[in-house]
């Protein structure tokens, strides 16, 4: 990360009327989020985490992909916003017309303020029946989850007794059709996008900066490592969102502030 790369990036967003905030995994593995694709520990050493993400290793077992699930939620109910997801709650209130987009499935941008991100890849706090795709009641607070994790029986939905599933996207499946829906359309009409961590290489949900780039925005990418997102970047700014996102808010308003 550069002074001229920040200033950059903060005139730009300063200057912005619509933005958009694409966040990705590398954002909440900086509050101590586990990845997707981190080493597994405990009673879930054995498993690929990618043959749990499946519609059809729920069918086979679904205490054990609905007790994987248990252990993800609460790792994650366990964490905190960080300096990063409280920076883009401050974007958020500033630019005129914001929409935060995010591939994670933690809750970790509401918590820290911003208001109805999009969840392109589902939410561990929002289950939903497996049969009638009914919402489900996630269950309060981090509870007493084992460390190393554990089998659950899902509960049943209260309406046709099928199991409750993660409400999440697995392999396999499409992505919420509104939730693309709205980003594609926050992507292609917003002035600046700005994206968080995230590799550029999960699709559909990739596609979403070439998008707003295809469409006339200056996408500013905030990664410790160069992505195929670069190639597409107005600014690149090397770092960690905690550390690069408080000061490009500083760079963009903090003489409005003073004002």
């Amino acid at each position: 990360m550069t002074n001229q790369g920040v200033r950059e990036a903060a005139d730009l967003l300063r200057r912005a009327r619509r933005a958009v905030v694409f966040s990705g995994a590398g954002m909440s593995a900086e509050s101590g989020v586990p990845t997707f694709r981190d080493a597994l520990t405990g009673l879930w050493q054995q498993f690929d985490a990618q043959a749990l993400a499946t519609p059809q290793a729920f069918h086979d077992d679904p205490a054990l992909v609905w007790g994987w699930y248990e252990w993800r939620r609460t790792a994650v109910a366990r964490a905190r916003p960080n300096a990063g997801h409280v920076a883009v709650a401050a974007i958020e209130a500033r630019v005129p017309h914001a929409v935060v987009v995010t591939q994670n499935v933690d809750d970790l941008h509401e918590r820290a303020g911003s208001v109805d991100p999009v969840h392109l890849h589902g939410s561990l706090f929002a289950p939903r029946c497996s049969a009638c795709a009914r919402p489900a009641r996630a269950a309060d607070g981090p509870g007493e989850e084992p460390t190393d994790g554990r089998r659950v029986t899902p509960p049943s939905c209260g309406h046709c007794s099928a199991p409750i599933r993660p409400g999440v996207v697995w392999f396999g499946e499409a992505l919420p059709e509104d939730a693309l829906d709205t980003a594609v359309d926050a992507a292609s009409s917003c002035d600046v996008l700005l994206t968080v961590g995230t590799s550029g290489l999960v699709y559909p949900a990739a596609e979403i900066p070439q998008v707003a780039a295809r469409f006339g925005a200056a996408v500013i990418q905030v990664n410790p490592q160069e992505t195929p997102l670069d190639a597409v970047a107005a600014v690149n700014l090397r770092g960690p969102a905690a550390e690069v996102l408080p000061a490009l808010v500083r760079a963009a308003w903090e003489a409005e502030d003073r004002a």
